[in-house]
């Protein structure tokens, strides 16, 4: 039997909550909170979709990965390590790519539906 389409707004994920200073290596700025919803884990878990709100903050954003976004409610940056910023607001998608790196700056309280494919960084 082929798998169902997921509606977000009816698969019951669980709520996860969570504070990112639990991660101090990560957070630059302001103590960001997190709410998040998987809705989707493949078989493999590589790949994962939910939707996920923050607080306002600046973190480190996570790497090895591809992650596209929908913003759903809020305002946002990326910012990249060269100083280069790209802001978002709700109705915005955008993508980024593997191998992406800076930081996340929440300016208010952001939602977003994601969906991201991770990657096994590779050993040299």
């Amino acid at each position: 039997m082929p798998n169902p389409v997921i509606n977000f707004a009816e698969s019951g994920a669980e709520r996860v909550d969570s504070r990112l200073a639990d991660l101090p290596d990560r957070v630059v700025e302001g103590d960001p909170q997190h709410s998040n919803q998987q809705h989707f884990e493949s078989t493999d878990g590589a790949l994962i979709a939910g939707t996920w709100t923050s607080t306002p903050g600046r973190w480190h954003a996570f790497t090895d990965r591809d992650e596209f976004c929908v913003i759903l409610a809020g305002h946002c940056r990326l910012i990249a390590d060269d100083g280069t910023a790209k802001t978002f607001m709700a109705g915005d998608a955008f993508m980024i790519p593997n191998g992406f790196r800076g930081y996340w700056d929440v300016i208010e309280t952001t939602t977003k539906h994601y969906v991201i494919r991770s990657y096994t960084p590779t050993e040299d």
